[in-house]
């Protein structure tokens, strides 16, 4: 079977490939934006790189449980890499926006509390916090099924990840609202799996 044969490959593929790979476009889109190659605004358009790469790294890891629940691909030892990951890249996020860009600590707050769509991202990214601190085996069994609660965070995280995205956007865009149809429609995936799990067991 098809499904049979895409698990068998990535069985074979190493967990710190994920790493590599995906830690690669940090230093070339800083490299780009040292050199003219982001445009005339290179601060602002790093920050959205990062922003954009880190929410689809969330995208990639919420659908890890649907694709196995419903597809039988089974690409769930590669879910803590894309929540490290997404985590590496909402910190380079948000270390551009106070370093380079606002770099007045009065500012930073300032901003926090006036603009929404940023009390939104740092709502998101101060509960990507715990969650990024407990992704090792050690937080797995030391907190045994609180762990799993913890982590169903993650779909807060992708959530409020989108909105972020929605509300900064300037006009009507299309790109920022297929990241939060997806994610919503992610969440409806989740609740009818839970809603078969629940029929299965009661029956």
């Amino acid at each position: 079977m098809l499904v049979d044969r895409i698990n068998s490959w990535v069985r074979r593929i190493p967990n710190w490939t994920l790493y590599i790979l995906y830690a690669l476009p940090a230093p070339w889109l800083f490299y780009l934006g040292m050199t003219g190659g982001l445009g005339a605004e290179p601060i602002k358009a790093l920050e959205h790189e990062l922003g954009e790469i880190a929410l689809q790294l969330l995208v990639i890891g919420l659908c890890i449980t649907p694709l196995r629940r419903f597809l039988g691909i089974n690409l769930i030892r590669f879910r803590r890499a894309f929540g490290l990951l997404a985590f590496f890249y909402v910190t380079l996020h948000l270390l551009v926006w106070l370093v380079l860009d606002v770099q007045i600590l009065g500012q930073v707050w300032a901003d926090i509390v006036k603009r929404p769509y940023i009390t939104v991202g740092m709502v998101a990214f101060a509960l990507m916090i715990p969650l990024a601190i407990t992704s090792n085996n050690w937080s797995v069994r030391k907190l045994g099924t609180r762990w799993r609660a913890l982590h169903k965070l993650t779909y807060a995280v992708g959530l409020l990840g989108a909105t972020h995205f929605v509300m900064l956007s300037k006009g009507f865009q299309l790109e920022p609202l297929i990241y939060l149809a997806v994610i919503l429609a992610l969440l409806v995936l989740r609740g009818t799996a839970q809603r078969q799990g629940r029929a299965a067991r009661s029956a």
